[in-house]
């Protein structure tokens, strides 16, 4: 019952603010019975609540609605969903069949990761696979980890001791059956979603549907799956991979054993690398020795596994780019700089180490962790995207691992391995100019025909 009624408060809170009008708010006992775990998981004494209804217009007949769940009785436990939709008229999305479920990675929340462009002049406002895929027919949602609403200045992160791979998959199972729910409630029926994770958020994706199959098919919300560049497990072949993974895994678990539940505060210095290269471009950089800030900001983008110690896979980057005889970026190849440095602005100041450690066991292979033992059980069709300069081909071996019939991947390369170091990159696939057409268009005709 406490499951049912939770389910009961965030779906009539949810209609209530996104109609604006109490009468479309009504839910009968029956309709919440379809939605029994969807809510506080059912825990009695917190059932979830959403408010703080938000609805911001992106361009021509695109809006993005945003609501605030809370998931949880601490301050910080909260997630929010977003939706990304056509507009008839305020607050009246076009009904759609095909719908997505987007789940963003490491230090960009759902904005960041998949609506850059509305917080850039650089591009076009459209620029960004969310508005791309709602002008075309499809029912773009995504969600918020918890971590990205952490406010900066905050000094005591011991709410983030338990938030880890399990948990954001739990809160994602969440955010998918809100979103299934109110889109059966508005007339477009009760189909399930596909669910596309991008880097962090396509581990804590395989977490999920690793645990939903231990659902039954009535509580099911995934109807196909889109890992976007990211290994869930490396292939045995991957020894050097495994053993730098297993190298970062003992450090991190070793911080958290010790009490630290926030991964390095890494928004907070790409914020601040953007920022420099945006207002002092030519001043020499502190973290860039013999560079300058936006020389540093490039070299984030270009050559990020220089900042990783030990690099886990080999050349790993966000954005191709050119590099002069110094070993120094001089230009992005794809990405327009700009809009690179204002996505980097957007970054969420911090994010629980949890989902880290569990990633590094997932690619160590040891400790055991309970994030792959349904693995085999998942039946969804599944399309791989990658970038060759990114994860690219390193995240294949993740798909025989699950138990699909219907596999397919589409890795964006540009040029021979041996080049890895200057290909396509990890953020090149939501940012660089040719993206909508390299990238979101498969993407897109895989939706449509699955």
């Amino acid at each position: 019952m406490a499951g049912r009624m939770a389910a009961w408060l965030c779906i009539g809170a949810l209609g209530f603010a996104q109609q604006a009008r109490a009468d479309e708010a009504r839910w009968t006992h029956r309709d919440a019975e379809r939605l029994d775990e969807s809510c506080g998981d059912g825990e009695a004494d917190e059932p979830c609540t959403l408010g703080n209804a938000e609805r911001r217009h992106l361009v021509d007949d695109i809006f993005e609605y945003s609501y605030r769940v809370r998931v949880g009785s601490g301050a910080q436990d909260v997630i929010t969903l977003h939706r990304v939709v056509r507009e008839v008229g305020q607050w009246s999305p076009v009904r759609t069949v095909k719908s997505v479920f987007l789940v963003h990675g490491d230090a960009l929340g759902f904005r960041g990761a998949f609506l850059s462009s509305a917080g850039s002049a650089a591009v076009a406002p459209g620029h960004s696979i969310a508005v791309f895929l709602a002008k075309r027919g499809v029912d773009v949602w995504g969600i918020d980890q918890r971590w990205v609403h952490v406010p900066a200045g905050t000094t005591d992160f011991s709410f983030m001791k338990d938030w880890n791979l399990g948990l954001h998959a739990r809160d994602v199972g969440i955010g998918l059956s809100l979103a299934r729910g109110w889109r059966a409630y508005t007339g477009n029926g009760s189909g399930r979603m596909v669910l596309l994770g991008w880097s962090r958020g396509a581990a804590v994706s395989y977490a999920y549907l690793n645990a939903e199959t231990q659902q039954p098919p009535d509580k099911r919300h995934v109807s196909g799956f889109i890992p976007v560049d990211m290994a869930y497990q490396f292939a045995p072949i991957a020894t050097q991979e495994r053993a730098a993974a297993c190298q970062t895994h003992a450090a991190l678990a070793q911080a958290q054993a010790s009490g630290q539940y926030e991964g390095g505060q890494l928004g907070l210095t790409l914020q601040g690398l953007a920022t420099l290269a945006i207002v002092q471009p030519a001043a020499p950089s502190a973290l860039l020795p013999g560079g300058t800030n936006r020389e540093a900001a490039l070299a984030f983008g270009a050559a990020t596994h220089v900042f990783q110690n030990p690099a886990i896979i080999p050349a790993y980057h966000w954005t191709g780019a050119q590099f002069s005889e110094l070993g120094l970026p001089t230009a992005l190849s794809w990405t327009p700089e700009r809009f690179f440095f204002d996505t980097l602005t957007q970054a969420s100041p911090y994010q629980s180490i949890g989902e880290q450690v569990d990633t590094l066991a997932m690619w160590c292979g040891a400790p055991d962790v309970p994030y792959d033992d349904y693995l085999a059980q998942v039946k969804v069709p599944v399309l791989y995207v990658g970038a060759a300069g990114g994860t690219g081909s390193y995240g294949l071996h993740s798909l025989s691992l699950l138990g699909s019939p219907d596999v397919s991947s589409v890795v964006v390369q540009r040029y021979p391995d041996v080049y890895r170091v200057v290909d396509y990159g990890h953020a090149d696939l939501f940012l660089a100019a040719d993206a909508p057409t390299a990238v979101w268009a498969p993407i897109l005709d895989w939706v449509q025909r699955h």
